[in-house]
């Protein structure tokens, strides 16, 4: 099934087109096959009516006192032709029928209503037959009267009409197709400008959707800009809850601190460390009552990943690693601003903290889809343990961190339709890859 609304048109543009000029061919074609073979029958008629006038029998034997004058009836195969029967016998015919005689009773019937017979030269003629009867003092005298012409002069006509009309039937189509395409290009183009004010609404470049198109869009815009009006009051709605929340941790945790001060240290530590926990869960829970709410944002990937470098740089500055960071500053990713952050952050602090010399960071633009490469010379991680490093709660260095972190990337990544994957690193460590949805 065609998926193009512009093919669908296009398509049944064409089909309406082609059925349209087929049948306007065909009744042209018809209407003319029947003007000329009724102009051929009037002509003959004529030449019947001026023959039967101008039959003399005044002598002993019938003559035609006046013959018709188109000199092809005196050219032998000249393509008009008449004859004269009396009483059952030839009296006279025209000298185009050379030593050919029209036998009546041979004629058999041929196309466009005429009689058909075999002329001079063998060639095929369409014949008109009439009766006529003379007044005589002694009584009337029957005569048969035949008028002909060559059957190739209407099929020639009739083949140069269709060669005509073949020619300004498919300039026509040519024309009506060039219209439909603009037609539909036109009528369409109202679909793109509506796209473009979505893209700026998605963008966070606008706050709703124009009216401004025609009256059939109207009713799809006024609905977009109400669905807006509702996903801005849940975004809302999202944040108080989000912030009482915050405000509802925050006193429990800190009282659960202050009592921890009265255990023993190895039982403070404990409490300590599952507080920290609460607290990196809540804030990955009110950070996800805000993903896919807030992207209508986007976020320059080279400035931003370098203040996160700068951030870290202290970290490493003591082992001396050097931080190699390759990213176009034109690139673009449609992505908060903050939740970028957090995502990218993760990953970047992971090499930090295991990087030994050197720590790459690059980005190229696939289609609609940006990829950041980190890689670091660490120690990395074994080819059967790479599909556990995102699980909650898991992580391979039991001293190091809660196992949030890249957790917590690959939730915010699935929110604005990324991933992230690992591998190992040429540079010896862990190879992290994000895929980020670029900016249109």
């Amino acid at each position: 099934m065609i998926q193009s609304l512009r093919l669908r048109l296009l398509l049944g543009a064409v089909l309406a087109i082609a059925f349209v000029l087929v049948l306007v061919g065909l009744g042209l074609s018809r209407l003319f096959s029947s003007y000329a073979s009724d102009r051929h029958r009037s002509d003959l008629s004529a030449i019947i009516d001026q023959l039967a006038a101008n039959i003399d029998l005044s002598g002993k034997e019938p003559r035609i006192a006046a013959e018709p004058s188109d000199p092809r009836f005196n050219l032998p195969a000249g393509g008009l032709y008449w004859q004269v029967i009396g009483e059952g016998q030839l009296i006279i015919r025209s000298r185009s029928l050379w030593d050919v005689e029209l036998d009546v009773k041979t004629l058999r019937r041929g196309l466009y209503g005429f009689r058909e017979a075999e002329g001079p030269n063998g060639a095929i003629i369409f014949v008109e037959e009439r009766q006529v009867e003379i007044e005589m003092p002694e009584g009337a005298r029957p005569f048969t009267i035949l008028a002909a012409f060559d059957r190739q002069v209407i099929d020639d006509a009739i083949s140069d009409y269709h060669g005509a009309l073949t020619v300004m039937l498919l300039m026509t189509a040519g024309v009506l197709f060039a219209a439909a395409f603009m037609q539909i290009g036109i009528g369409l183009a109202p679909l793109s400008r509506l796209q473009s004010d979505v893209a700026l609404v998605r963008a966070g470049l606008s706050d709703e959707v124009r009216g401004d198109g025609p009256t059939e869009l109207k009713p799809l815009v006024s609905e977009l800009n109400q669905l807006l009006k509702e996903r801005e009051t849940a975004i809302e709605r999202a944040r108080a809850r989000a912030s009482d929340l915050a405000h509802g941790l925050k006193t429990p945790l800190t009282v659960l601190l202050q009592l921890s001060d009265n255990l023993p240290q190895q039982e403070r530590d404990l409490v300590r460390q599952q507080v920290d926990l609460i607290r990196q869960r809540a804030d990955r829970q009110l950070q996800s009552a805000r993903l896919g709410v807030e992207q209508m944002a986007h976020a320059g990937l080279a400035s931003l990943t370098g203040k996160l470098v700068t951030v870290l740089s202290p970290v490493t500055a003591a082992r001396h690693v050097v931080w190699n960071v390759n990213i176009d500053e034109h690139l673009t990713v449609d992505m908060d601003p903050a939740d970028l952050a957090e995502a990218l952050g993760n990953v970047l602090d992971n090499a930090s903290r295991f990087a030994s010399a050197t720590i790459a960071v690059s980005a190229r633009r696939h289609e609609q889809l940006i990829r950041v490469d980190v890689e670091d010379d660490g120690p990395g991680v074994a080819e059967g343990d790479l599909k556990q490093i995102v699980s909650r709660g898991v992580h391979l260095e039991p001293d190091n961190g809660t196992g949030l972190g890249l957790a917590i990337t690959a939730d915010v990544l699935a929110a604005y339709g990324g991933s992230i994957s690992f591998a190992g690193s040429e540079l010896g460590g862990l190879h992290v890859s994000l895929q980020l949805p670029a900016s249109r």
